[in-house]
């Protein structure tokens, strides 16, 4: 049993955290306050490997685990682009294992590539206005035509829209009616996001304004069956494979960015004199900081052996959950503990923890609850009745 990062992980920590400082505090403040997508961020990561470390070598990537790449999304988080450095290279590391594993050889080849070049840039549309996590009623519709398929229907919440040129897409070509499972009947699609036929209306939000949030209105979309990812009917069980991989990622985003809170408020801690003295020699300012560092550690922990069972191809859902519970729950509460250890100036956006107070709820909220998270655990590891 070891809990340290080999060698060549490590190598990549330090990697990502020396590319990201390129890119500041003050770089991310930036992007917060004009809501533009931090482009040159995105295209430097495609141009040094690192939006593919979790794809095939044979597909331009580095081959490596779903670990490598919670290392990885960690650190960026870390360096300071909180949330919004994450979310904008999110899809490209995360979104296309259905193409890597489910695809055709050709499919893999032509789409892959391209995203991670950054030439490519995508969005992951599953969610819809009035169905939320309850995936097998989803009501946009692919149906049958000529040489693929016409889809009309609307989506929620989807990031990247804004900028994005291809989405991966999860609609029902089989009435919920005519199919002996719910979960049949819903087919996945990589294709290009075509604004003749789709409407993409932003959500204006509390945080992460640089990475765009998006209500989509589809009308009279032609997707040819060229595609289609995996069979028709069987997308339900594609997008099941990257669940825990989302879980694990986003849980390993939300401790860095507690990380960035808890330094950055130690840091003024130790700078700030009131009445003749550091403010970081009070224990009540002492204490919770060292109480949230030890939460974060602890969840990183949880984070980790679910990305290891991952990797090593074993069941890890309750490990998943649970690690994607415990680093946004602590995250929040690092990002909150560091913000009012600032006092007053930790609600001035100069400081900075208030953009973390802000994008440490994405994971806290997104894309399961917590209060879902409980429901699984108690029915899952508890053995108590299924509650919903």
């Amino acid at each position: 049993m070891d809990f340290s990062l080999t060698e060549d992980q490590q190598s990549i920590r330090e990697a990502v955290l020396r590319h990201c400082s390129q890119f500041n505090d003050d770089y991310w403040l930036d992007r917060d306050r004009t809501a533009d997508f931090p482009l040159d961020f995105h295209q430097s990561m495609a141009d040094a490997g690192w939006l593919g470390i979790a794809m095939p070598e044979a597909l331009g990537g580095s081959g490596l685990g779903i670990t490598e790449a919670a290392i990885m999304m960690q650190a960026v988080a870390e360096a300071g682009g909180g949330m919004t450095a994450a979310s904008s290279i999110h899809g490209p590391v995360f979104s296309m294992q259905p193409v890597a594993l489910f695809g055709t050889e050709d499919q893999r080849q032509r789409m892959i590539p391209p995203v991670l070049r950054g030439e490519d840039r995508i969005c992951f549309a599953v969610t819809e206005p009035n169905t939320g996590l309850d995936t097998t009623k989803l009501k946009t519709r692919a149906e049958r035509c000529e040489g693929g398929y016409r889809m009309n229907g609307e989506k929620i919440w989807i990031s990247v829209a804004q900028v994005a040129n291809k989405m991966m897409i999860l609609a029902r070509t089989t009435p919920l009616e005519e199919v002996k499972h719910k979960t049949q009947g819903l087919s996945l699609f990589y294709t290009d996001l075509n604004r003749a036929n789709i409407e993409v209306r932003m959500i204006h939000k509390m945080g992460r304004h640089a990475v765009d949030s998006n209500m989509l209105f589809i009308n009279d979309l032609f997707i040819p069956e060229e595609d289609r990812i995996g069979e028709e009917g069987e997308g339900f069980k594609i997008i099941l494979h990257g669940l825990n991989p989302e879980r694990v990622l986003l849980g390993a985003e939300a401790v860095g960015l507690g990380r960035a809170a808890i330094t950055r408020a130690a840091s003024y801690a130790r700078e700030r004199i009131v009445f003749d003295r550091p403010i970081g020699m009070n224990q009540g300012i002492q204490h919770p900081l060292a109480k949230c560092w030890m939460q974060l550690e602890s969840a990183n922990l949880m984070v980790m052996k679910a990305a290891t069972l991952f990797d090593a191809g074993k069941e890890c859902g309750v490990e998943a959950n649970a690690g994607k519970y415990l680093a946004a729950e602590n995250g929040f509460e690092a990002c909150h503990t560091a913000m009012l250890t600032l006092g007053g100036m930790g609600y001035a956006q100069e400081y900075h923890v208030e953009r973390y107070l802000r994008e440490v709820l994405i994971p806290r909220t997104a894309p399961v609850s917590p209060h879902m998270i409980l429901n699984f655990i108690a029915e899952k590891v508890l053995e108590l009745p299924k509650s919903y």
